[in-house]
């Protein structure tokens, strides 16, 4: 059984709406298959911010990326969402993140509910981002999740490394910091605007308006 390496991606299919596009009026090479990877200058104003056209770039050929305050927003909205699930599954079996009983507090259920949250966000991340790059808040804020060396769909496996970095601390240890330190981080990348899941896994973020 052979493994895909995260981000690595093989060629995408050539029926897949996402894989990155020659400019107008150039022509891919004969037999279907995309110029070399970094060959062709963005049809869409140049370099990621809307400058040049820089040669070699990963972009050349996909949207602009998306702004990293949207980027927030759709995270926030996925929160809330599995959010909801995650106390809709946890409520009626009593695990709940502390239980005071006089004077006495456990915090021993708290663990049954991390791996509760991780399993329902990393799962849901995976499958939303495998099958279209995009989850629910992405969805609605137009945006999507696309592999940086060839502008497809992200992989199972590579969709599940970027969720799996993303979820995991947030679930057993440090929350809202580790989410606004991960996600935070695009606002401050260069040249591609990747939060620190977005680099284990090898993907971008991208504008679909």
């Amino acid at each position: 059984m052979t493994t895909e390496p995260p981000g690595s991606g093989q060629q995408p299919p050539e029926d897949d709406p996402f894989r990155k596009q020659p400019p107008p009026g150039q022509q891919p090479p004969s037999g279907g298959q995309q110029p070399p990877y970094g060959q062709q200058p963005p049809p869409y104003g140049g370099g990621p911010y809307g400058g040049g056209p820089h040669p070699g770039d990963p972009l050349a050929g996909m949207p602009p990326l998306a702004d990293s305050g949207r980027r927030t927003l759709a995270r926030i909205i996925d929160l809330i969402l599995v959010g909801i699930v995650v106390w809709l599954v946890t409520w009626p079996i009593g695990v709940h993140e502390y239980t005071v009983n006089g004077n006495n507090v456990a915090v021993g259920k708290s663990f049954a509910q991390s791996v509760i949250a991780a399993v329902l966000y990393v799962a849901y991340d995976t499958f939303m981002i495998s099958n279209s790059g995009q989850t629910l808040g992405k969805k609605w804020l137009r945006m999507r999740v696309a592999n940086l060396d060839n502008g497809s769909t992200p992989s199972v496996q590579t969709s599940l490394a970027r969720a799996a970095v993303l979820w995991i601390p947030f679930a057993f240890c440090c929350a809202c910091i580790w989410t606004a330190i991960s996600g935070g981080w695009s606002y401050f990348d260069r040249p591609y605007k990747q939060g620190l899941h977005d680099k284990a896994a090898k993907t971008v973020v991208v504008s679909t308006d």
